[in-house]
Parts: structure tokens; sequence; C-alpha cells
């Protein structure tokens, strides 16, 4: 989803985003183990949805919603890494990371295929790449009904017909587990970087 200036309406935006996809957040951080990355953490939404023995490093470009993660992971007495970062050009070393974690992230990244080949460098062989976004969706009059949409909001960063499971298997992911809600336009994806 696309960034708001406050922390506070992008919440709002989530949050009614949750309610019409509620088993999103579960079905993606329910899957996560072991030392784990979220790229665009967000204010933490995500952090009640993970299991206690995960690992993890939050990672997002934007200092004031880091600071609501911040206090979400101080309130839910979650230990986080929150770390300031782009999605393209992630800040850590080749096969950090056990899991990455995504939730309607790469919907709003200037360049989502250079995001999931970041994510996986980040990954070690065997690793688990999780996904939740809204994509182009399945039939034609909801296809055009977000290309008319997206010739406005593509001004604010924000893409309504982009299928990030394109570059996941184009960059040599296997998959695990797909599966698409509403008409199509909520994709989840499941995947593991090959162990070579």
């Amino acid at each position: 989803m696309a960034r708001t200036d406050q922390a506070g309406g992008f919440d709002v935006m989530m949050v009614a985003l949750e309610r019409l996809f509620p088993t999103s957040r579960d079905w993606v951080c329910g899957r996560a183990h072991g030392s784990t990355l979220e790229v665009g953490i967000g204010t933490g939404l995500n952090l009640s949805h993970y299991a206690e023995d995960v690992r993890l490093v939050g990672l997002d470009p934007d200092p004031a919603m880091l600071a609501g993660a911040r206090r979400r992971a101080a309130e839910l007495g979650h230990p986080a890494t929150l770390v300031e970062g782009d999605a393209m050009s992630l800040p850590f070393p080749d096969e950090s990371f056990d899991t990455v974690v995504s939730t309607f992230v790469l919907c709003g990244v200037p360049d989502d295929r250079a995001a999931v080949a970041e994510m996986y460098r980040v990954l070690t062989p065997g690793g688990r790449l999780l996904l939740a976004d809204h994509v182009i969706g399945g039939p034609a009059p909801i296809r055009w009904g977000q290309r008319l949409l997206e010739a406005v909001t593509v001004r604010h960063g924000e893409y309504f017909t982009r299928r990030p499971i394109n570059h996941v298997r184009d960059l040599g992911f296997e998959m695990v587990e797909t599966e698409r809600l509403g008409l199509g336009i909520i994709e989840h994806v499941d995947a593991t970087k090959p162990v070579r």
C-alpha cells in the first residue's frame, strides 16, 4: 500500500485492508521461522502474528513508521531489531536470513523486481520467502478498473497491476504454496530459495 506522511493514516489504510482480507497476516507471518527479515515493517502491524521463536529484523525506509513499530514492539514485549533501509538495496550480507516476509509493500516499491531480487540475495539456501500483496485481479472488469485507478495512484507510488509472483518464479524460487483471494486481487506466496 502507498505510504502516507502520517504513520497513523497508514495504519488506518492497513487496518481497512486487513478487515477485507483478515487471513493474510496470519497466513504469511505464521509460516516464518528462525532469523526473519520483514521488508516494509511499517508501524509493526505484523508483530503480533509471529511465533515467539522468530528472531525478527524489521526494515522500513520511513523513520516515522519505524518509531511506530518501536512503540508497538515495546507494548507487545517483542524483541524486534528495527532498521532504516530500502527494499531495493537491503543493507544486509548475502544469505543472512532463514525467512523474508513482505505484506502489502511491493505494490508501493518503485522497482518490485529489484526488491524481490534483494530478498533472494539475503535468504539462505532453502530459506523461505513469504508474500502477501494486492495484485492485478482475475476477471477482466476488475483488471480494467485497476488500470484506471492506477493511472491516478501511480503518481503517489501505488501500483494495482503488478504480480510479484512472476519475479519470484523468474528468479528461480521454488513454489511451496500460492493462493489468490477477493476476485484475484490479493495474492499469497510461499516459496523457497533453492539449495544448490
